[in-house]
């Protein structure tokens, strides 16, 4: 058995800094066309510079690949700075609330404060996409469902604003999609294909540990049915995030899940156990490049055939060993040739 996909794109992307964007980087811009890449940098991408600067890196590492470029929303976003951002190219705005994920320190308190209502008007005058890690305080498995409210303040003060709630984790939160023409959502492989078992049921894995979290089963079964009927509204975004295993062995443990180098095999295994293979193309590409209105990316076919992948257990950086989601396992599918 065999399918081919085209164009595959991974609308959420982390590939860090330095050397080791230099190590995992491959494993995305190999077999994927394009990636919206994350600006929550040690340094984040707070303006068109740097964010510009990051892109030329990543181009320098990678071929026939797109980068997807956003910007860290943050105050000194001006209406010059983001028409800076427009001419050049960048159309995404991640929003982080503060201290809600890796790096969101310098994220925003007040996600309804006038600042904030302000970028969002500029950037819906301007035709920029919002992507917005939907968490708020409170207790951990209902973080996302405690932002809905501002998710729907956004919606419909800004209907024009395409505004995407990453990783989506929740079941409740697919309402919301159903409901606001301009709400869209990614979902990743870990949110689809685990649960809260992954993380908790034995030892603790800290290397199945992301934000938001994976949640119960209920959660996985329904992201799971949107991501097999290749919901229109819904497109994949991997969130694959590498950390060195000694910082996920500390007792300070990042939250980031690094799947990029299993995640086409592992789509295929998972859709063809749901006898759901006809839409993974719709949902790893066709519905990306429609909700984004994505062109002229780079063509890619990837082909895959069944037959056996064993997982390594992680790669390398600096002497540091970086885990692999399912490493030592055998899946059932692997990539055959990319053109």
């Amino acid at each position: 058995m065999e399918i081919t996909l085209f164009d595959p794109i991974d609308a959420h992307l982390h590939v860090r800094e330095n050397a080791l964007l230099k190590a995992v980087l491959r494993y995305s811009s190999e077999p994927f066309s394009a990636a919206v890449i994350m600006p929550n940098l040690s340094k984040p991408l707070i303006n068109t510079k740097t964010t510009l600067e990051y892109e030329e890196e990543i181009l320098n590492y990678s071929s026939n690949f797109k980068p997807l470029m956003s910007l860290y929303f943050n105050d000194g976003l001006t209406l010059t700075e983001l028409q800076r951002a427009q001419e050049k190219g960048v159309r995404f705005l991640k929003l982080y609330p503060k201290g809600m994920t890796t790096n969101a320190q310098n994220g925003t308190s007040d996600l309804l404060g006038e600042k904030t209502l302000e970028i969002l008007e500029n950037a819906q005058k301007l035709g920029f996409i919002l992507c917005i890690h939907a968490e708020q305080a409170g207790f951990c498995l209902d973080k996302e469902f405690l932002c809905h409210s501002v998710l729907e303040t956004f919606a419909l003060s800004f209907p024009k604003l395409k505004i995407i709630i990453e990783h989506l984790s929740d079941w409740r939160s697919i309402a919301l999609i159903e409901k606001h023409d301009n709400l869209y959502a990614t979902l990743t492989l870990h949110h689809i294909s685990m649960t809260l078992d992954d993380l908790l049921g034995g030892s603790l894995n800290p290397h199945c540990f992301c934000k938001p979290l994976i949640k119960t089963k209920k959660d996985q079964e329904r992201l799971l049915s949107l991501a097999l009927k290749a919901h229109p509204k819904i497109s994949f975004g991997s969130d694959s995030a590498p950390h060195f295993v000694s910082k996920k062995h500390s007792a300070n443990i990042p939250a980031g899940i690094f799947s990029a180098p299993i995640l086409l095999p592992a789509l295929c295994e998972l859709f063809e156990k749901h006898n759901a293979l006809e839409n993974l193309q719709a949902f790893i590409s066709d519905n990306a490049k429609k909700i984004y209105a994505l062109d002229n990316l780079p063509n890619k076919k990837v082909r895959l055939s069944k037959t056996p992948f064993i997982v390594s257990t992680h790669t390398l950086c600096l002497n540091e060993k970086i885990a692999i989601l399912k490493g030592g396992e055998t899946l059932s599918w692997n990539i055959q040739e990319i053109a």
